[in-house]
């Protein structure tokens, strides 16, 4: 029988990989996305289901998880850097809304999202969120967001483990090829995170994706409340 799968944020970037590699092994996908003009298209080519839900709003998210029935794998893909600062808004103004945005994103989106299908998760299923190397080193609000993103991992774990359910982060280092720095990215910088590499290479979407397939693989029901870091060395732990 096909495995059900739930990629949030899965229009684009790391959540479009990962839903095509759990797709061509034959699993029944359903991605997520805030617009339907997004979200269609992306499902079309991806041969998937596809849910318009904005993962940050709770009606949506519970809306959302009524037209699911059980599944078996939900990857927390959903992220990314807030907004500008709103034009003319007042140093501390702009400040809260800054972290508001980013907390919303980076870590609610998931907390709300497993808390509303938590019971529909199989035995033997698995949550995998997709973290950051900002939360290691000078991430701001979004490193902020995606620290705290592992430490309730670690709590979910503990909470799911005993029903046969792992739960992991993935953080992800530079990876290219998506639209996460919005055009920001200088050749300059580019070159110098690809240097802090052991392996010299940027990561690509499909690292990520090929890491939430193993994690949510047999191989993988012994690890569980852990972040793995993807970031060809970038950082290491010990």
């Amino acid at each position: 029988m096909a495995r059900i799968v739930v990629v949030t944020g899965g229009t684009s970037g790391i959540g479009r990989a990962v839903a095509r590699r759990f797709a061509a092994d034959g699993a029944e996908v359903c991605i997520t996305g805030r617009h339907a003009g997004t979200v269609g298209p992306a499902a079309e080519e991806l041969g998937v289901r596809g849910i318009v839900c904005d993962a940050t709003d709770p009606a949506q998210v519970a809306a959302f998880a009524d037209r699911l029935g059980q599944l078996d794998v939900l990857v927390n893909a959903a992220g990314g850097l807030p907004e500008a600062d709103p034009a003319g808004a007042a140093p501390l103004d702009a400040l809260h809304t800054r972290w508001q945005a980013a907390l919303a994103q980076n870590l609610l989106t998931a907390v709300l999202t497993t808390e509303a299908v938590r019971d529909r998760l199989a035995g033997g299923g698995s949550v995998i969120s997709v973290g950051s190397i900002g939360a290691e080193r000078r991430g701001g609000a979004y490193g902020a967001a995606k620290a705290a993103l592992a430490a309730w991992n670690a709590s979910l774990s503990a909470e799911l483990a005993p029903h046969g359910v792992t739960c992991n982060v993935i953080s992800a280092g530079y990876i290219e090829g998506t639209n996460f720095f919005r055009g920001g990215m200088s050749e300059e910088r580019h070159r110098a995170l690809v240097e802090e590499t052991h392996n010299k290479r940027a990561g690509t979407v499909d690292d990520i994706a090929g890491t939430a397939h193993f994690l949510a693989s047999p191989a993988a029901r012994h690890i569980t409340g852990q972040t793995l870091h993807v970031n060809g060395g970038a950082f290491t732990t010990r």
